[in-house]
């Protein structure tokens, strides 16, 4: 789910500033009151209604990268996950599980089917 904007919460917390009740503004901005609570607390610690990163791990393989391994799949296509992950490793130097592999290749629509 993409994130709020900081403009979209002040102008939120700004509606609540004027008068209106937090369950109308949850209800009129289609946000959650848990949303807004945790929005105040944030400008009351911060200052700043910014939104923060998102946790969790980065992508092995990243999105100017995709192109290049669509080419090296294009080229060899009946290779097999463990082969398209030792090719990947000799030409870039990122060591990659069969199973990262198997992720970005499902998220970049290609398949598995191998030639008889």
């Amino acid at each position: 789910m993409k994130q709020y904007s900081a403009d979209f919460r002040e102008r939120l917390l700004r509606a609540i500033d004027a008068g209106l009740s937090q369950a109308e503004a949850a209800r009129l901005f289609g946000v959650g009151t848990s949303s807004i609570k945790r929005w105040r607390g944030q400008q009351r610690q911060t200052g700043s209604l910014a939104a923060r990163p998102r946790p969790g791990r980065h992508r092995r393989i990243r999105s100017e990268d995709e192109a290049a391994l669509l080419a090296q799949v294009a080229a060899a296509p009946d290779a097999t996950l463990a082969e398209h992950c030792a090719t990947w490793e000799s030409a870039t130097g990122v060591h990659l599980s069969t199973a990262t592999m198997s992720r970005t290749l499902a998220r970049l629509k290609q398949t598995h089917k191998k030639s008889p």
